[in-house]
């Protein structure tokens, strides 16, 4: 009876080592045990990451990620690392980065103060504006949000653009009806069908949806920003070791001219499946931040 007490008082003690053990074994580790990198993405974040004419992601940020994946590789020693992919929204990617189904999000997400609470962010390597996309003949005015006061706004479920929008609307008494949508295609679909008067996206997104449009000049985006939006790799939190190897990639990447290589690729020339061309200079507000790189989910750093 005493040896079975015993071994059972050393179960129950290893037993509550556990959570610790599972704890104490971060990213680094689960990558090089499965010897696979899992990258979320969204599929239809034009320029970002969306999928091509063989349903494969690309895109702007995936190939941030797929580099941020040779770095990880490299500094785990590892001959060979397998890049798989799962898609993500709005909705689910910190679910999917904190539960460990993806190990990076690379996407377009905004780094802001209260995202910090669930996730970490690697530098920064893109910044947005808010901006308003609207039909032509929608009679509102794209530069003013109480133009579509009684009207209704499309942004994405769960996305900042759709609390932005309905915090303005509420503080000023808009009475603006914000309509949730799962993607960036169709929260556009929702504007050129005119089941919206108009459409809350960051910039790169509204360009990039205009571009696609079969006639994209009966369209018109606002060229005042209702906030900015910087864009960073999503990762977990809490997570140092891996937090240093892919900001290590990502600043590499920065300095190494990698990055301004991407945004040449996917900014300002045709891009695929269609060849669209977002025409969409680099701002001086982004160049400055590649200058100086920063994970700072603070505003006021990107006035």
């Amino acid at each position: 009876m005493r040896t079975s007490a015993v071994s059972l008082a050393a179960a129950l003690a290893f037993s509550a080592l556990l959570p610790l053990v599972a704890a104490a074994e971060g990213r680094l580790d689960k990558i090089k045990q499965a010897g696979a990198i899992v990258l979320g993405h969204p599929e239809s974040s034009v320029p970002f990451a969306y999928l091509d004419d063989k349903q494969a992601p690309i895109g702007y940020s995936v190939e941030i990620c797929q580099g941020i994946a040779a770095h990880v590789q490299k500094s785990l020693g590892l001959a060979k690392l397998d890049v798989r992919y799962n898609p993500t929204s709005s909705a689910t990617r910190i679910p999917l980065l904190a539960n460990g189904t993806i190990d990076l999000e690379c996407g377009n997400t905004t780094n802001n103060l209260e995202r910090h609470k669930l996730v970490a962010f690697a530098p920064t390597t893109f910044v947005a504006e808010v901006v308003l996309t609207a039909r032509k003949d929608g009679g509102v005015n794209v530069d003013d949000l109480a133009s579509f006061r009684g009207k209704a706004i499309a942004a994405q479920a769960g996305g900042q653009t759709f609390r932005l929008v309905s915090q303005l609307s509420a503080k000023n008494g808009y009475n603006i009806t914000v309509i949730p949508t799962k993607d960036t295609a169709e929260t556009f679909l929702m504007v050129e069908s005119g089941r919206a008067a108009g459409s809350a996206q960051d910039s790169g997104l509204a360009y990039a949806s205009v571009a696609s449009a079969r006639t994209s000049s009966d369209f018109v985006i606002s060229k005042k920003g209702l906030e900015p939006a910087p864009y960073g790799i999503v990762q977990p939190k809490d997570d140092p070791a891996f937090k240093k190897v892919v900001d290590e990639a990502v600043v590499g990447m920065i300095k190494s001219g990698k990055v301004a290589a991407l945004y040449q690729k996917y900014f300002l020339s045709p891009i695929p499946p269609k060849q669209i061309n977002l025409n969409y200079p680099m701002s001086d507000i982004l160049k400055r931040v590649l200058a100086s790189p920063t994970d700072s989910g603070d505003p006021a750093v990107y006035q």
